[in-house]
């Protein structure tokens, strides 16, 4: 079964699919309110996404984990959360933000 990259604009999702109205109609089932902007077919049966374009790099430093050190040393402020961040790697403001935020919603 093909693998489909479904574009809103709000959302990029994934699905196995048999052609691109299966697709369309897998994205309204879960996204009802979301628009298609794009469906494209991917070339082959699976998604990969590059950790380089994701900041994660090969010399052992963990975005993710020093985002959770961070809220919990913070308690789960926010703010404070992401002023230890930019402390602890030197990333600016909007860096910290994003990360603290992400690592925010996956339950740290």
């Amino acid at each position: 079964m093909p693998l489909f990259e479904i574009e809103t604009k709000a959302h990029i999702v994934i699905a196995w699919a048999d052609n691109e109205e299966v697709a369309s109609a897998v994205l309204a089932e879960h996204y009802p309110m979301e628009e298609v902007i794009r469906i494209s077919k991917r070339p082959r049966n699976l998604w990969v996404i590059s950790k380089t374009a994701l900041g994660i790099t090969q010399d052992g430093f963990d975005p993710c984990n020093i985002a959770r050190e961070c809220l919990a040393k913070a308690a789960g402020d926010k703010v404070h959360a992401i002023r230890l961040y930019m402390q602890e790697t030197g990333e600016d403001l909007d860096r910290s933000r994003k990360m603290i935020e992400s690592n925010m919603i996956l339950g740290w």
